[in-house]
């Protein structure tokens, strides 16, 4: 990638399943500094952390970190991203990658990739990641969001439905494995814009197809935008929205903090 890309991590501190979130410690550090930290290891020229609240801006500041403080009243995190655009003064012709503030376990990689594929396909609006699903009962998850795309890798469609429909082996449960001949896409919750296209989008208002799916990224499509969707292997390891997500992640990074001890 040659162009320098820079990213935002949209943070609040209320949630309806686990309050204060970005503040609670993951092995010795708050959860918006392991976000943070992984920002930085992508190689991204600047990380900005965008919240409305003033205990998360404090934490930051204290750990060294760049942080905006937004309006409360956004609907979603591009719109705060679209804000810090603007206060920043970045132009139209910026990358910029919105990454959810509670996803500690993000593979640095993975942001640098989605920035490039942005820099790569001059003629879409916006990247995001998509990784194949591997278990069945994934298909029918709501809360895993697919996604079904065309031959050149633009997004035709997000959704909480199984998609494709495959109607001859989902008529009836006695499957148990994938469908043959397709591969379902499990949609990954990163975007890379350029921000004259985070600004187009912060600016359009919602459609219905967007508030039926709760999806934010459908108002995109229903306005003719083109989304780039970039498929990997594996998916990054989990983020936190509950509390028994925040102890998996503990252990996980217990783990990975031991197996660096073992080897120095």
């Amino acid at each position: 990638m040659n162009e320098p890309f820079k990213i935002v991590i949209p943070a609040r501190f209320q949630s309806s399943r686990l309050p204060g979130k970005p503040l609670l410690d993951i092995c010795g550090k708050v959860m918006i500094q392991r976000v943070f930290d992984c920002a930085i290891e992508s190689g991204a020229e600047s990380v900005v952390v965008a919240t409305d609240d003033v205990r998360i801006s404090k934490v930051v500041e204290e750990f060294g970190g760049e942080v905006v403080l937004t309006s409360s009243n956004h609907r979603s995190g591009t719109d705060r991203l679209a804000e810090v655009a603007n206060a920043e003064g970045w132009d139209d012709d910026v990358i910029v990658v919105n990454l959810q503030g509670d996803e500690p376990l993000m593979d640095p990689q993975l942001l640098f990739q989605v920035a490039d594929n942005v820099q790569r396909n001059e003629n879409v609006d916006m990247a995001t990641l998509a990784t194949p699903i591997s278990a069945r009962k994934d298909i029918f998850d709501p809360n895993v969001v697919k996604v079904v795309c065309n031959q050149s890798g633009l997004a035709l469609y997000f959704t909480r439905a199984p998609v494709p429909w495959v109607r001859e082996d989902y008529k009836d449960d006695t499957n148990r494995g994938l469908p043959a001949g397709i591969q379902p896409l499990r949609h990954l919750g990163i975007y890379a814009y350029r921000v004259g296209a985070l600004k187009k989008m912060s600016a359009l208002p919602p459609c219905a197809l967007e508030q039926a799916e709760s999806l934010e990224q459908l108002r995109a499509l229903w306005y003719g935008m083109k989304i780039h969707v970039g498929t990997i292997d594996k998916a990054p390891g989990h983020g936190v929205d509950t509390a028994e997500d925040l102890e998996r992640v503990r252990q996980v990074m217990t783990a990975m903090h031991r197996r660096e001890q073992e080897k120095s």
